[in-house]
């Protein structure tokens, strides 16, 4: 019967968690809040659909455990070191003066010291799902906002555990728990250090011994077993089961494997942390938020301006910007998932009232509803009250203009990372000038100091693009793989320079549509290239006479690439070719007496005698793929397109009529 009451629990979280996740999305909200809205709406405060809520808490512990292990497998301490100054600064300085801030403001109320620190810990903590993804999605993460964001965030990751260590301590008589707090440090530094010290040694052995039965279902079960296995341990001992799982994490991530566990414990991480929030919501009672809703109103408020302050000044002592401090203080002033895993512990271990308790989680949930909107509107609110950011802007601007004033017909390559890079090179073999465009300052740098016309600049900006020289640009590459941020790039080009082509890069083939719609000359997708690259190399491993390749290839690019169909035949290449009945392009220069001046493409119906204008060139300047509307006009060079006795019979159309 008990299982049975457990698998209607169950059930009911994953169809509510359906339903409710489809929903803010489609209202473009973050999943986080759809668990949390589920629970509310099913816990006791709400239909009081929860069977059990023993059941309630231990899903929740499990999806704690896994979320604390993914933490400890993406720590790594080199990429610690890196940015040592931002984690061990600006982030201890956020949380610590966050979490002073909270025991001062709980003295004055009256609240226990040790509910005021899990209170301030918990409220100083921010989302790392979310805030990672926006910057992600918003191409910041190499920004000097975000990598301070980043730091800041790592950080909180890790303060979260000896927190963790110290609510059961905490949640104890006054006259035990500097006892009790020592006896936890002592245990968890002995147990540490000797899981740490053999577990290094011990545990890639194990991996490799699993990995060589080449068995993913035993090599999954293995990992549950390390993980569960060291939460069990750390229980064992008095000590949280989060902190086993963070051990576990950090040792796997030491080892080889640490990517495939990544992928194997990602399901049921995100699972079992969407379970753990509609668990939180299940505790939120609707009624003490109601009858407290000046007390909820006033911790958010508090909350919001307090980190937002902390977070600029620490910034600011740190060498950022005023514009970067603001930033970054907009970014990180909102709570996140860690505060409600605090809260919880908080209310299993007894530790405050619940109604404090439950106003601090609701705070954090309408602080995460707000997050979204303080990050989409934090450059105008930089931009409307921070003065010198005009001047940096401006500055910015200069730089990119200095780089491209004394070029014309070069290329605008936005990104820099390896594939600008490489293309930089060939487009500078070849004369042709360009000018970069990259959001990260320390690649900037070094690229810059090396002698490379790059320059640090947002190429999704209008003022960024007219500074590069757009109007002067004879062609615009989107070299990073992000179809939203080439899509602002293309807009913004269209709307300044509609003539200039725009190549852009992709993923996947389906992108191709969207970016060709958008005004792409030609898409370069990753998967395309890199198939015939494969096939290539195989055909030519395999005994195919290299010449067939090559021919193979180049037939299948100029069936994708619209650019590449054809080519100019001359006297070197042989008559008895096997390509020379095959496409090829060639010039008709238009004179005076042309029949073609004065009528559109339209009117000679060219593709009737097989031919297809591939480009006119007129005064100078290009345009490819002209639109059957344009007219011809002497002086113009004519590109066609076809078999030789199609081009024959196109060119007399041209110049003779018919």
């Amino acid at each position: 019967m008990h299982l049975t009451h457990t698998l209607d629990f169950v059930l009911l979280l994953l169809g509510a968690s359906v339903a409710g996740v489809m929903l803010f999305n489609r209202l473009r909200l973050p999943g986080e809040l759809a668990y949390l809205a589920i629970g509310a709406l099913i816990g006791r405060a709400g239909f009081g659909l929860i069977p059990d809520e023993a059941s309630a808490r231990a899903l929740a512990e499990f999806g704690v455990v896994f979320l604390m292990f993914t933490i400890g497998l993406e720590f790594s301490l080199p990429h610690l070191l890196s940015m040592k100054r931002l984690v061990f600064g600006l982030g201890a300085a956020q949380v610590g003066a966050t979490t002073l801030l909270s025991l001062a403001l709980g003295g004055l109320l009256g609240v226990p010291l040790g509910a005021a620190l899990v209170l301030g810990g918990a409220l100083a903590m921010s989302s790392t799902a979310l805030l990672s993804k926006l910057l992600i999605d918003r191409l910041e993460l190499d920004a000097p906002h975000g990598r301070m964001v980043m730091g800041v965030l790592l950080f909180q990751d890790l303060a979260v555990v000896p927190l963790l260590v110290l609510i059961p301590a905490l949640s104890q008589p006054p006259d035990a728990q500097l006892r009790l707090l020592m006896l936890a440090g002592l245990k968890a530094t002995v147990l540490l250090a000797t899981v740490l010290y053999f577990g290094q040694r011990l545990l890639g052995r194990w991996f490799l011994i699993v990995a060589r039965r080449r068995s993913s279902q035993l090599f999954m079960l293995n990992v549950l077993l390390v993980t569960l296995g060291l939460a069990w341990l750390t229980d064992h001992f008095g000590l949280s089961l989060a902190l086993g799982a963070f051990v576990a994490g950090m040792l796997i991530s030491e080892t080889e494997y640490r990517y495939r566990v990544e992928e194997d414990i990602k399901p049921f991480r995100d699972v079992l942390l969407g379970l753990f929030l509609v668990t939180v919501g299940t505790f939120l009672d609707g009624r003490v938020i109601i009858d407290h809703v000046l007390l909820v109103l006033g911790l958010l408020v508090v909350m919001l301006l307090a980190k937002f302050a902390v977070v600029l000044a620490a910034a600011r002592v740190f060498g950022a910007t005023p514009g970067n401090a603001v930033r970054t203080g907009l970014w990180l002033c909102a709570g996140g998932e860690f505060g409600f895993v605090l809260l919880s512990q908080m209310s299993a271990n007894g530790l405050g009232s619940a109604v404090l308790i439950q106003s601090a989680v609701a705070a954090v949930v309408l602080s995460l509803l707000v997050a979204p909107f303080l990050v989409q509107w934090s450059n105008r609110l930089v931009m409307r009250f921070v003065a010198s950011e005009w001047m940096l802007r401006s500055m910015e601007l200069t730089r990119v203009a200095a780089q491209s004033l004394s070029t014309e017909r070069h290329v605008i390559i936005c990104g820099y990372g390896r594939t600008g890079q490489l293309l930089a090179r060939f487009v500078e073999q070849e004369g042709v000038a360009y000018v970069a465009l990259d959001l990260d300052p320390d690649r900037v740098r070094e690229a810059a100091s090396a002698g490379e016309t790059v320059v640090y600049g947002d190429a999704a900006r209008r003022e960024t693009l007219i500074a590069a020289g757009v109007a002067r640009a004879a062609a615009v590459v989107v070299s990073y793989a992000d179809v939203g941020s080439a899509c602002r790039v293309m807009d913004l080009v269209r709307e300044l320079r509609p003539d200039i082509p725009v190549v852009v890069r992709a993923i996947e083939e389906a992108q191709l549509e969207k970016l060709t719609r958008e005004g792409a000359a030609e898409v370069v997708t990753d998967i395309f290239e890199t198939s015939i690259t494969l096939a290539s190399h195989t055909m030519a491993l395999t005994g195919v006479p290299l010449s067939r390749v090559i021919r193979r290839v180049r037939d299948i690019r100029s069936q994708r690439y619209a650019l590449l169909r054809g080519y100019f035949h001359g006297r070197s290449d042989a008559a008895d070719d096997p390509e020379a009945t095959l496409e090829r392009l060639h010039s008709v220069a238009l004179t005076d007496g042309a029949r073609c001046i004065g009528r559109s493409i339209a009117d000679l119906a060219l593709p009737d005698a097989g031919a297809k204008v591939s480009a006119v060139r007129r005064r100078g300047i290009r345009a490819l793929n002209p639109e059957p509307e344009l007219v011809f006009e002497s002086g113009d060079v004519v590109v066609l397109l076809g078999t030789p006795e199609a081009l024959a019979s196109a060119e007399t159309r041209l110049l003779q009529g018919g």
